[in-house]
């Protein structure tokens, strides 16, 4: 075990994922004796898509919140910079630790590259191919920008080889692995039901909020329809995004087998996955958090940064709803999971590689 040390670590985080990602770094600075700030920069905003997760993981509350809320791409990413340089300046750091793949993660690096601040980047070299996506570009940006690219799995690190990325590339496992693994145990024994699936009956999870099926309206609608006419009930923790698309495409949200519900705290999506016979989803998290936790996931997109939870039947493409009533509610697959994300201490491996590199 590492002893305390002189070091100064700023976490950037403004999403649901981030926060998830950053219990376990929280916790691992904490007793290493690491000096920790957090730069929560408001990109979600809603109480219960932000405030809710930092108490159900015992995250400190930010040391600084940015405030941006909703916006265009430019503008979220703008109006973070344009407050993140000085509180960077302020808090002097030896590293600033981005984390994922969103607008808070790319003005967190760009910020930190122009102050000349030390950069790494955990969750690296995750890659979609899909150039359309927002979140690849923020991913790949920040990757060459990073001086420690901290990957979640071997073919993370293949990428990252790929773009001469090699010698910034470190493979450290996925620190939500620490934080699903912890947090499925500790959930096993509530009682507590689950919004919109009380009683013990059978269910289907689903969560929706990337930009290619929110932004259209006719592909919104027909996810929409799709899911209501699954002949299970389908939980649907609604994102601000898809209750803000609903409302601005005139679509009513709900009816048939939907039920909508607010978006759910860490430990109660846990619980919900757990818990259901399968997980339709386009949240890269969710699908890896079905397959931790061993339920079959379908996957409302064209591609997967999440390759590895193919393997097996266990994570499944459904990008034009052909297949969904018939693959959304398969039986547990037979093939055994692998464990190509870690074993659940990537927290620790992250947190000594920047003491070691300080």
């Amino acid at each position: 075990m590492i002893g305390p040390c002189n070091l100064r670590v700023v976490s950037i985080v403004g999403a649901r994922p981030q926060f998830v990602k950053l219990a376990p770094m929280a916790k691992t600075f904490r007793e290493l004796g690491v000096e920790h700030k957090i730069i929560h920069t408001g990109q979600h905003y809603d109480v219960d898509m932000s405030d809710s997760f930092f108490k159900a993981l015992g995250i400190p509350d930010p040391d600084v919140h940015l405030g941006i809320g909703s916006g265009t791409h430019g503008a979220q990413t703008g109006g973070m910079q344009a407050q993140m340089d000085q509180v960077l300046l302020d808090f002097h750091p030896d590293w600033v630790l981005v984390y994922g793949d969103t607008n808070s993660t790319i003005a967190g690096a760009l910020s930190a590259v122009k102050l000349h601040i030390p950069l790494a980047h955990l969750e690296a070299g995750l890659r979609s191919h899909n150039r359309a996506m927002a979140e690849e570009h923020n991913r790949v940006l920040t990757d060459h920008a990073a001086d420690i690219c901290f990957a979640p799995s071997a073919a993370a690190v293949d990428s990252l080889i790929q773009e001469g990325l090699g010698e910034r590339a470190l493979l450290v496992g996925d620190v939500m692995v620490d934080v699903c693994y912890f947090t499925r145990d500790a959930v096993k024994t509530s009682s507590a039901p689950l919004p919109g699936a009380e009683g013990g009956e059978r269910f289907v999870l689903c969560t929706v909020h990337r930009a290619e099926n929110t932004d259209d309206p006719t592909r919104l609608r027909k996810i929409l329809d799709a899911l209501a006419e699954l002949p299970l009930p389908v939980v649907l923790p609604a994102h601000p995004r898809l209750i803000a698309k609903t409302a601005e495409f005139d679509i009513s949200l709900g009816g048939g087998s939907l039920r909508i519900v607010k978006p759910l705290g860490y430990p109660e999506m846990v619980k919900a996955i757990t818990g259901a016979d399968g997980v339709i989803t386009d949240s890269g998290g969710v699908q890896k958090e079905a397959y931790l936790l061993g339920t079959p996931c379908t996957t409302l997109r064209t591609e997967t940064e999440w390759v590895e939870t193919q393997q097996g039947g266990w994570n499944l493409l459904d990008p034009d709803l052909s297949r969904l009533a018939e693959i959304s509610l398969r039986p547990v697959p037979r093939t055994k999971r692998s464990n190509p994300y870690g074993d659940g201490t990537a927290a620790y491996a992250v947190a000594k590689a920047l003491i070691d590199r300080s």
